[in-house]
């Protein structure tokens, strides 16, 4: 989904270069350093600013951070369970059934994304035994098209993986994907530059969790100042996001991030953030009660959660008492 933020401020190296540097120090010496550590699946661009923002602002109030860029969501999942990294954002629903001590406290994205298809594919009928592409196995873009196919009792065909909307929509617009599920900016851009050859199937409605905050709750039993100030910065960004879009922007100038971003692009960043918001793609609640349940359905619908939803506990995945925490001390 991503261009590159400044790698100076926020990745540490390449995405390989990364996943080598961590995988093989022992996790108290990371620790003793004082500094937390989040793994993301992808490098920074428009979409997720409003992250590196948040993560900006708990380091002025010093909890110091860094985030770290892994080539695939499933790497950055896997570096926080391995302890290579204390905090994840990404969809880690797939994982949390073996790994039972995870939990999501905040919802950094909504799975807003769009089914981006050749017009030789009217209906998602049309797609069963035909190839298509998501982002990583685990992925929010795999579960939405398995909802899809079991919602349409279909199967797809070929199913191959491509990290990255932006790639997508690149290999699209040159013949090379013809079925894939895209973000938002990117779902744009395809349709502005060939609305002759693509269109939207329609999708799930509801707003589920795409990209999740979460670490293991030892950690987050040992941390709750780190916990606290995390999601006390996003809660009070996305809420200041919904009053105003242009904040994003006016922080991106203020903090030098993504300073090598064109000037047409960066004058577009107060446009999708509105656009993204009016969307849904960004929670100015952060989570509830009603959204938790509402991902433990979807995503057992979808596969990537074993079992029946009605007997599922969405107290498995999420751990709200962050998150209401923070709404009692900020109000709301």
């Amino acid at each position: 989904m991503k261009t590159s933020l400044s790698r100076r401020s926020v990745l540490a190296g390449g995405a390989g270069a990364a996943a080598l540097m961590f995988a093989g120090r022992p996790r108290g010496v990371r620790a003793a350093m004082g500094k937390v550590r989040v793994a993301w699946g992808d490098v920074i661009d428009t979409e997720s600013l409003p992250m590196a923002i948040a993560l900006a602002r708990v380091k002025d109030r010093g909890i110091d951070n860094e985030i770290i860029s892994f080539a695939q969501e499933d790497l950055a999942i896997q570096a926080t369970i391995g302890g290579q990294a204390d905090v994840g954002i990404a969809t880690p629903f797939a994982v949390m059934q073996k790994v039972k001590d995870l939990r999501i406290f905040f919802q950094d994205e909504a799975l807003i994304f769009h089914a981006v298809v050749s017009n030789e594919y009217n209906t998602w009928k049309d797609l069963d035994g035909e190839p298509f592409v998501f982002h990583a196995r685990g992925s929010g873009t795999e579960a939405y098209g398995n909802f899809m196919a079991k919602q349409n009792g279909i199967h797809f065909g070929q199913i191959s993986y491509l990290a990255g909307s932006g790639h997508r929509s690149v290999a699209m617009l040159a013949g090379q994907i013809k079925a894939t599920i895209l973000d938002l900016p990117n779902t744009n851009l395809v349709l502005e530059k060939a609305p002759d050859k693509f269109h939207l199937l329609p999708g799930p409605k509801q707003a589920v969790t795409n990209e999740g905050i979460f670490a293991h709750q030892g950690w987050m039993k040992d941390n709750p100042e780190a916990v606290a100030a995390i999601t006390e910065e996003f809660l009070k960004l996305y809420r200041e996001m919904k009053d105003n879009p242009g904040i994003i922007a006016e922080e991106r100038e203020k903090r030098g991030l993504l300073a090598d971003q064109p000037k047409e692009t960066a004058e577009k960043i107060t446009a999708f953030i509105k656009q993204g918001m009016d969307s849904g793609l960004w929670n100015p609640q952060g989570g509830s009660e009603e959204l938790a349940q509402a991902d433990v359905d979807f995503y057992s619908i979808s596969g990537a959660i074993k079992g029946p939803a009605d007997q599922l506990k969405a107290s498995d995945f999420w751990d709200l008492g962050p998150l209401e925490a923070a709404k009692k001390k900020l109000g709301g």
